[in-house]
């Protein structure tokens, strides 16, 4: 193996006064490294838009020398095939330091993405049951015998599939990094996680727990940089053997080509939304506000489920929308290490400029504005919780995903029409129902063409529930028993007796 100049960390000082020492190199083959090329990402505070660091950005080159190690520990080491109670060890080591350092990893994550420090704690949270989950699933995914006779006998095995490519976002970067990193290391395949340019900290740092962890060399990667320059060719790698993704639903098209192409990789594909969240007639106004605004406002909007648009049945119309206006303009937007705070900043520059563009659509569209609708302060990526109402459904602020605190409400008659209207999207990764009635409930989740169904809650995720989606949402799914099958290929062995 070539030799590499091993990178220094940055000291930093959180705004809430810990201090810990970020990692600024690649990390491959156990080792935090100088790219091939040395040039680095400035990575942004987007609460304060000064720069907190640089960390190296990979190259072509450098992902060559990460497949190399990574298919050396599979292929030449007992990772893949050792008992998989050891790998669970290990797992539960992780897991362990993580909870430890939930605090600082919260607070990570809050300086690098902007989200209020209380959200980045249940996101570390939810990583850790992930990767807890995915130790008990070790050494439960497992074949099965199949009868056809006495006259063979007939099995299949769940196997590895290898060097697994994982592309993940900037809104949720640890929880991301965990949904995809657990199940494939707890199935006994290796891995190069490239995390979004805009949002390396926690990948770089949980890079530095694993080292700690003692998982072997070689087994995860991680490599900071630019789609073209790494995202590209971990997604065309001839032997890298799956990929997994999660963003927009433009550039999964692209990847689920361009994957295809090179060497047909197994691809899990978590994209876009513009999910629907249906209010009835007898849903419980109270218990339904917090839900809406779960479902919208969490992480300023910036989730790929986010029940972006609204349909409430015409008898409670007026009043949940007088109600709603009242609740939103109680949530305060802000520093994210201020624990008043329930929204954050938006997570870079450019999505900020993106939200804001959907903003002023809306309005020339002719959507009436029922809150918000502007900036909050003058530094600072803030956008204060909007509401647009009155819409109607071939608005480009209806019809396009805007990822972010901007929200429709339209009026429907009776459950057919609401359900219509909930279905009429190219989307189709999360849907909400909100109502007191059981047999309502359950009927609408069943007509609504979407991934998951929350009923009287919003973006509530356990890590033992698989989500993902269907239509132009994507294909496979991250957490529950079913993610584990998209990091194994199945092996079916016929003996004749």
């Amino acid at each position: 193996m070539p030799q590499h100049k091993i990178a220094q960390p940055q000291h930093i000082v959180l705004p809430n006064g810990l201090e810990y020492d970020q990692p600024t190199g690649l990390f491959i083959n156990n080792e935090f490294i100088e790219s091939s090329h040395s040039k680095k990402i400035s990575v942004q505070n987007p609460s304060t838009e000064e720069t907190i660091g640089d960390v190296f950005s990979g190259s072509k080159e450098d992902v060559e020398y990460a497949v190399d190690v990574a298919e050396h520990a599979f292929q030449e080491s007992d990772w893949a095939t050792q008992d998989p109670k050891n790998r669970a060890k290990l797992l539960n080591k992780l897991a362990d330091l993580m909870e430890e350092e939930l605090e600082l990893i919260a607070s990570i994550e809050s300086l690098d993405n902007g989200k209020t420090l209380a959200l980045a704690r249940g996101d570390v949270g939810l990583s850790i049951n992930c990767i807890r989950d995915a130790a008990s699933y070790a050494d439960k995914i497992n074949g099965r015998t199949i009868e056809t006779g006495d006259g063979y006998m007939n099995f299949t095995l769940r196997e590895p599939i290898g060097v697994c490519g994982q592309i993940i976002p900037w809104n949720f970067p640890l929880m991301m990094l965990s949904w995809k990193v657990a199940p494939a290391l707890a199935m006994g395949n290796v891995l190069i996680l490239k995390p979004a340019s805009a949002t390396p900290l926690n990948a770089l740092y949980f890079a530095s727990l694993v080292k700690r962890v003692g998982f072997p060399s070689g087994v995860v990667n991680i490599i900071p940089g630019g789609g073209r320059e790494v995202g590209t060719v971990i997604t065309e790698h001839p032997r890298i053997r799956k990929v997994a993704f999660t963003g927009s639903t433009d550039i999964g098209k692209d990847i689920a080509v361009k994957a295809s192409g090179s060497n047909l990789k197994k691809i899990t594909l978590e994209l876009g939304g513009k999910s629907a969240h249906l209010v009835f007639n007898d849903a419980n106004i109270e218990k339904t506000l917090p839900n809406l605004v779960d479902g919208i406002f969490k992480n300023a909007g910036q989730i790929c489920s986010s029940g972006s648009r609204i349909y409430v049945q015409e008898g409670i119309y007026d009043k949940l929308l007088s109600s709603f206006k009242t609740y939103v303009e109680n949530l305060k937007v802000g520093s994210p290490f201020d624990e008043d705070n329930f929204q954050g900043a938006i997570t870079n520059e450019e999505q900020f400029n993106t939200i804001m563009k959907y903003i002023g659509l809306g309005k020339e569209e002719g959507a009436k504005v029922l809150t918000g609708g502007g900036r909050v302060g003058t530094k600072g990526f803030f956008v204060a919780p909007t509401i647009f109402y009155d819409v109607h459904e071939e608005m480009r602020v209806v019809k396009e995903e805007i990822f972010g605190p901007v929200v429709t409400i339209s009026k429907f008659k009776t459950l057919e029409e609401g359900v219509k209207m909930a279905n009429d999207s190219e989307f189709g990764l999360g849907a909400g129902i909100e109502t007191e009635n059981l047999s309502t409930a359950l009927k609408v989740a069943k007509l609504l063409k979407s991934g998951t169904v929350w009923i009287n809650t919003y973006n509530d995720f356990d890590s033992r529930v698989p989500f993902g989606g269907v239509k132009q949402s994507g294909y496979g799914r991250e957490m529950g028993e079913e993610v584990y099958h998209c990091y194994t290929e199945v092996k079916a062995v016929r003996i004749k007796l």
